[in-house]
């Protein structure tokens, strides 16, 4: 099957970018633009040292960890602010594959630019238990269509939360989108962050490829 784009666009619209004319076709020969990014922006990779957790920089991430098949859970329609918990993976507890990816799916990419407020202060967010939940279970990655994994405005959760997940060795991939092309219930996952050294975090291309449902 072909893949599917997980990725947020990059543009100067999206917060903590900016996109600046460097060259210029006519005057210089070429067209090229200088760009200032968040570490965070858009569809990116956090690591460990984002929260003070010991763990690999973003240039130091094992490649192999990065490409994994990873199950879907589908909660498209939550509300805001809803803690997703151990209860809501329904039957992937019993099906669970120690060190695959969970990508969690709530539809929650298409308020980006629809509802940027909505988007990042009222997401569906990691429990603590399912926190550790995951962590227990060996999960290798999670990834999730809100710009974090825990609300952004409190920072003894945010804190919490990646601090726990972190310390369980899981990788963390924020901002994904398009989840509603993958028709299947799991998918081989491929998540490209930039190589940049010690880096905290790093925009980076997330792509799917569906597998067979079985």
């Amino acid at each position: 099957m072909d893949w599917i784009d997980l990725t947020q666009t990059i543009d100067a619209s999206m917060p903590g970018v900016q996109i600046r004319e460097a060259k210029n076709l006519e005057k210089d020969g070429w067209n090229a633009v200088n760009i200032d990014m968040y570490s965070h922006s858009g569809t990116h990779v956090d690591a460990p040292i984002h929260f003070g957790v010991e763990g690999p920089t973003i240039d130091l991430m094992p490649l192999s960890r990065l490409i994994c098949k990873a199950a879907i859970l589908d909660l498209t329609g939550v509300q805001p602010s809803y803690q997703i918990d151990v209860h809501d993976l329904g039957n992937l507890k019993d099906d669970w594959i120690k060190g695959e990816g969970l990508i969690i799916k709530t539809g929650w990419s298409k308020f980006s630019i629809s509802d940027p407020h909505k988007y990042r202060n009222q997401l569906p967010r990691i429990s603590e238990n399912l926190a550790q939940w995951l962590v227990d279970m060996g999960l290798n990655l999670l990834a999730v269509e809100p710009p974090s994994v825990a609300n952004v405005n409190d920072l003894k959760e945010v804190t919490l939360i990646h601090r726990i997940l972190f310390s369980g060795r899981v990788i963390i991939v924020e901002g994904i989108c398009n989840l509603d092309e993958i028709k299947t219930e799991k998918v081989e996952l491929m998540v490209l962050p930039l190589k940049i050294g010690g880096g905290d975090g790093a925009p980076a291309r997330v792509l799917a490829r569906p597998l067979e449902n079985t």
